[in-house]
């Protein structure tokens, strides 16, 4: 109960409010002399439209604008002929607008990159009666670029609803193997000599037969010399529990159901216990998170990105989660991990909420020793960029990087950092494209097609780090496509870096750099440096790092295939150099802290080194 006014409280209170309104009359009459005093009789200007602008983006130095380096797309040239399969009828059914994912690696160990692209399939309840069987597709390069589809001779001819890939050699014998995600039961393929057996069951790798896999990737997180396997589980679906939802949206109808109305998963991690088998420790390791409002899984990934954050020699692993809090599982050295995205500042954008995350990457782009951790969004979320202050802890600096603004609009699958101009600066490319093809009927501003972005990194002497790139009228950028998956490798062994970019429903998109071609191209020089592990190291050195000094300039890049959404990229490293013509030292830190100096004496600029652990 309150205490009763007392009679001078009252009087009181009365003086106070009189004396208020006193200094408030006098305080209008001061401010109007000075108004008369400064603006009477003033000559008056033309009356203005005030418009209103969105975030300031801070203008690029003109010395620093970005090199012309030209994309041609020559996905029919190169021989490319594969068409993605969502198995879309009209239902509407959420994994339609989700893969698929797009592989570079060498699979017959001729050391030229090749390609593999995840497929989806029909919905048995809607399969045309007529319909070809639905397959990955396997390309083999032959070393300028040129592919011959080689999926049925080297036995992937497999029908499964694909999301997803990841390759890494599991059982060390000098030839990369390949894991798929998919809707429903996980495959995982033994490569023998080129020729590719499903070895799942024996292996223990399928999962649940209803779950939903997306980002996967090979990793060796407890330092024995052989490859682990972590696979992200998105939501938990059903074509029963899609249609019973029943998401509409005004203008347009049924819709495709956003991931809040689905529950949460768990994640799996399966530890390498060697003779082609696998113990699932997914339990027991502490990745699987619930939530705390429900106690039900929380977990809704998409992306993966496996790096050490604390630079403890153990592989951490960053999930991209949609609409829920990113995670950080951070690598406690024995066998174990402890979920700390909160703590590291990765868990949400910089307005403190969960965003609709898909693809993920990181690097050391900025040539320093701070690590930055891309993120790609929904629609009108920007793209988050968060990146260590001098330690552990990560802020979101999108915006003043450059990447932010320009990015709000797009709905970004995959992405990744590489240095497209081979200045010795990591660059930053986007793939876009929305879930709905008729958005634009409700959202003026968004489009179903969308352009890819690239973006250049400026270096550090300008005012934000990257500049976005307005390609010619031409060039393979300028055209929109409903992007997903996307990869980079050096296609046609030229040395720079040529890029993939998958579409749901539709066929992908090559893009080769012709860097140095035209008047005003750079003409870098480069390095490749393809690593490979013996005895206490994984065959394909997947975790390790190498540091590359020429002249003022510092590199690292980390072998980790696993980038972006749903994809791999090569496992060789490319370090653009500029116009250095010589090496001053390449180390390598490999996996479980071991270092090996390089000799450089004999290193030659625009060539490939390959180097063995000791």
């Amino acid at each position: 109960m309150l205490p009763p006014t007392h009679p001078n409280d009252a009087i009181i209170g009365k003086a106070f409010r009189w004396s208020i309104l006193v200094m408030l009359i006098l305080a209008t009459i001061v401010v109007l002399g000075i108004f008369a005093y400064r603006y009477v009789g003033a000559p008056r200007g033309p009356v203005g439209i005030a418009k209103v602008q969105g975030p300031r983006v801070p203008p690029a130095s003109v010395d620093r604008l970005p090199p012309v380096v030209p994309f041609t797309e020559v996905t029919e040239q190169a021989g490319i002929d594969f068409v993605h399969v969502n198995g879309a009828n009209g239902e509407k059914l959420l994994p339609e607008t989700m893969g698929g994912g797009v592989a570079i690696f060498d699979y017959n160990g001729d050391d030229h990159q090749d390609l593999l692209f995840v497929n989806g399939s029909h919905w048995p309840e809607s399969a045309p009666a007529d319909a070809s069987p639905v397959t990955l597709a396997l390309y083999q390069n032959d070393g300028a670029g040129r592919f011959t589809d080689v999926t049925a001779r080297a036995g992937l001819h497999v029908t499964l609803y694909g999301m997803g890939v990841a390759v890494g050699d599991v059982d060390n014998d000098g030839w990369v193997d390949v894991f798929l995600s998919a809707v429903g039961g996980n495959r995982l393929f033994r490569n023998e000599r080129g020729r590719f057996h499903d070895v799942t069951e024996d292996a223990g790798v399928a999962g649940e037969g209803d779950a939903w896999s997306t980002g996967s990737a090979f990793i060796d997180y407890d330092n024995d010399g052989d490859l682990d396997l972590f696979v992200g589980n998105y939501v938990r679906w059903s074509r029963d529990i899609d249609l019973a939802i029943g998401f509409q949206l005004t203008g347009i109808g049924r819709a495709y159901g956003p991931p809040t109305t689905f529950a949460g998963t768990y994640p799996y991690l399966y530890r390498n216990d060697g003779q082609g088998r696998f113990t699932d420790v997914s339990e027991t390791s502490g990745i699987q998170v619930d939530n705390p409002a429900t106690g039900q899984p929380m977990a809704k990934t998409l992306g993966i990105s496996p790096v050490d954050v604390d630079g403890d020699g153990y592989l951490d692993i960053f999930l991209a989660n949609d609409t829920v809090r990113n995670f950080l599982l951070h690598n406690q050295g024995n066998g174990t991990f402890r979920e700390e995205g909160v703590m590291f500042g990765v868990a949400f954008d910089r307005n403190g909420a969960a965003t609709g995350a898909m693809g993920t990457d990181t690097a050391y782009y900025r040539n320093d020793g701070d690590m930055g951790l891309a993120v790609g969004n929904f629609a009108n979320e920007m793209s988050s960029l968060y990146v260590t202050q001098g330690g552990n802890l990560f802020t979101d600096e999108a915006i003043g990087e450059g990447i932010g603004t320009a990015s709000r609009l797009a709905l970004t699958f995959g992405l990744f950092f590489f240095d497209y101009d081979l200045d010795g600066r990591l660059d930053f490319f986007q793939a876009n494209g929305h879930l709905e093809q008729d958005i634009n009927l409700v959202q003026s501003s968004q489009h179903y097609e969308q352009l890819p972005q690239l973006f250049w990194n400026c270096g550090p002497d300008n005012q934000r780090t990257f500049c976005k790139v307005s390609p010619d009228k031409d060039d393979g950028l300028t055209k929109r496509l409903v992007g997903r998956g996307a990869a980079f490798g050096d296609l046609d062994n030229d040395g720079d870096l040529d890029v993939v970019i998958t579409q749901v429903g539709r066929s992908p998109v090559l893009l080769r750099n012709d860097h140095g071609l035209g008047d005003l191209a750079p003409e870098h020089h480069w390095l490749r440096i393809k690593l490979t592990g013996n005895g206490s190291v994984n065959r394909d050195a997947i975790g390790a790092w190498v540091e590359v000094v020429s002249g003022d300039i510092t590199q690292r890049r980390q072998v980790m295939p696993t980038r972006g959404y749903l994809s791999q990229v090569e496992l060789p490293l490319t370090f653009g150099l500029g116009v250095a013509e010589s090496i001053d030292s390449i180390r390598v830190f490999w996996p479980g802290g071991a270092q090996q100096e390089v000799a450089v004496e004999d290193v030659e600029v625009d060539s490939l080194v390959s180097v063995v652990s000791r």
